[in-house]
């Protein structure tokens, strides 16, 4: 049974463990403080989201599928959760391409499935550019999906750099598949 967008549901709490006050969301939230003081524990009840250390879907990034998150700390999260985006359900195929440069230049590779490393795949020692044409995908800071991630959806990304991530270069990326 596939799940609509309606049906995907995480339930946001002020503070660890699951206490104090909640507020849970089905869809895209660009600022958390309309609900929530704070946000530092959640649980997914269904489906796959984004959250953000930031307002306005900015800052720091995190995949979360579904499952409990009782402490942002243990993750690497800094702050708590200012936003949040639902990450659509997609059935179809996965195609992106990957640019060593800016604007879509220099050595370039297209990928349908996974790639734990670009150096070691493609002697590609970054990705500045790329161009998503189906499915939903997570570029990471360091090979083997590791470090700071980003999640892209169809659509082209001319600096990669100018997402918030002006001092890191990125060496995997990762689909996201139904298995949310």
């Amino acid at each position: 049974m596939s799940l609509s967008k309606a049906k995907r549901k995480i339930i946001f709490y002020e503070d660890r463990n699951f206490q104090g006050r909640s507020y849970e969301c089905m869809s895209d939230c660009s600022d958390m403080s309309s609900y929530l003081s704070r946000c530092n524990s959640c649980r997914v009840e269904s489906g796959c989201f984004m959250v953000y250390d930031r307002t306005d879907y900015t800052g720091n990034q995190y995949f979360l599928r579904r499952g409990e998150y009782s402490d942002y700390m243990r993750f690497g999260m800094r702050d708590s959760i200012r936003s949040c985006r639902l990450i659509p359900e997609h059935r179809g195929s996965y195609r992106m391409k990957i640019f060593e440069r800016e604007n879509f230049q220099g050595q370039s590779h297209e990928l349908v499935d996974d790639c734990d490393s670009f150096q070691e795949r493609y002697r590609m020692s970054d990705c500045q550019s790329a161009q998503v044409m189906d499915g939903h995908w997570l570029i990471y800071e360091q090979p083997h999906f590791r470090g700071r991630m980003v999640y892209m959806s169809p659509g082209e990304y001319r600096n990669l750099r100018d997402m918030g991530y002006s001092g890191i270069r990125f060496n995997s990326l990762r689909r996201i598949t139904d298995s949310c």
